[in-house]
């Protein structure tokens, strides 16, 4: 176990620690790619998410000032073979936290594998090009480069708060967020139009349990109808005080319905509504292995790649196996 400088400590964080946990994140994001990227409800999400304990998942490093310089966390909400271990530290003088941070959190892997039920468990990390140190950390403890994200951004001056009508045969509208079957067949078209691309299936419970604990603007959720049926979904969330950024979080159109514009009705719907409370940009996450390209379609409605992320992977054996 490498370990942390004379007088510097780990301890598991609490719902206080959020207002540091994201200064902290916030000198790590404005190092690496210029600029804040990450919300207090965020924090919130990340320490309180499905399958993640606080008391057993999560460390924070403190410095001998008592400053909290780095911070550790899981990803795995729905329980599945796969996790994202994330670890945050304070440019420069934070990096003596990283190596011990990463090496509390893998050997938790272990643990985790084998209490969810799993004899190989895949692991996952992310770091900026940039951030060497992350990278040779992560390369070190075993993780191999897989793929890379990419963060898109546009600004939405001078965007209309009136969207352009669909194509033919295309309706857009909001969720109907108190109708049950809806929101199933909302959920439902998300899975299948991901089922071809390296995403984690979510069960619909669980997936409700997701958005009903974090800030859920339903008003910012649209559905695209054609031929009696929800062909392309489109859901929001709030992207908090810190910067009031419309973010669309997932974008499915079903196969069946894909080249024929529903896709850019339901971005440039989410984007006049953005538009019409007076949010400044809107964002998003792309994978960029993506087979169906949507890269291609984020690209063509005026947003641009704010940054890369690469992806890196690793698996370990459940404890015990």
């Amino acid at each position: 176990m490498t370990e942390l400088p004379l007088g510097w400590t780990t301890r598991r964080p609490t719902l206080d620690d959020v207002p540091a946990i994201l200064e902290l994140v916030h000198a790590s994001d404005i190092a690496a790619v210029g600029e804040p990227d990450f919300t207090s409800d965020e924090v919130r999400e990340e320490l309180t998410n499905p399958n993640t304990d606080m008391s057993r998942d999560c460390w924070l490093a403190i410095d001998d000032s008592g400053k909290i310089v780095g911070w550790a966390y899981p990803g795995n909400s729905t329980g599945g073979t796969r996790d994202f271990v994330n670890v945050y530290f304070w440019p420069g003088s934070g990096l003596p936290a990283l190596k011990p941070l990463l090496e509390l959190i893998m050997a938790r892997m272990v643990e985790r594998a084998a209490e969810l039920g799993h004899q190989t468990y895949e692991v996952r990390s992310g770091a900026i090009p940039g951030e060497t140190e992350l990278i040779e950390a992560l390369t070190g403890a075993g993780f191999v480069f897989l793929k890379q994200f990419a963060r898109m951004n546009m600004s939405l001056d001078g965007v209309s708060p009136v969207a352009p009508e669909p194509p033919a045969g295309i309706t857009v509208r909001p969720v109907r967020q108190d109708d049950e079957a809806e929101l199933r067949g909302f959920h439902a078209v998300i899975e299948e139009a991901f089922a071809d691309s390296d995403h984690e299936v979510i069960p619909f419970d669980g997936w409700r349990e997701q958005v009903a604990k974090a800030p859920t603007p339903f008003d910012e959720w649209f559905v695209a109808e054609a031929d009696g049926q929800i062909v392309g979904a489109l859901e929001s969330t709030d992207g908090g005080e810190e910067t009031d950024e419309g973010w669309v979080k997932r974008l499915g159109v079903l196969r069946a319905y894909r080249k024929r514009g529903v896709g850019e009705a339901l971005l440039r719907r989410a984007f006049a509504t953005y538009a019409a409370k007076g949010r400044p940009k809107a964002g998003l996450g792309v994978d960029l292995a993506n087979p169906t390209d949507a890269a291609s379609l984020y690209l063509k409605v005026g947003m641009e790649a704010l940054y890369r992320a690469n992806i890196y992977r690793t698996t370990v054996e459940a404890a015990g196996a």
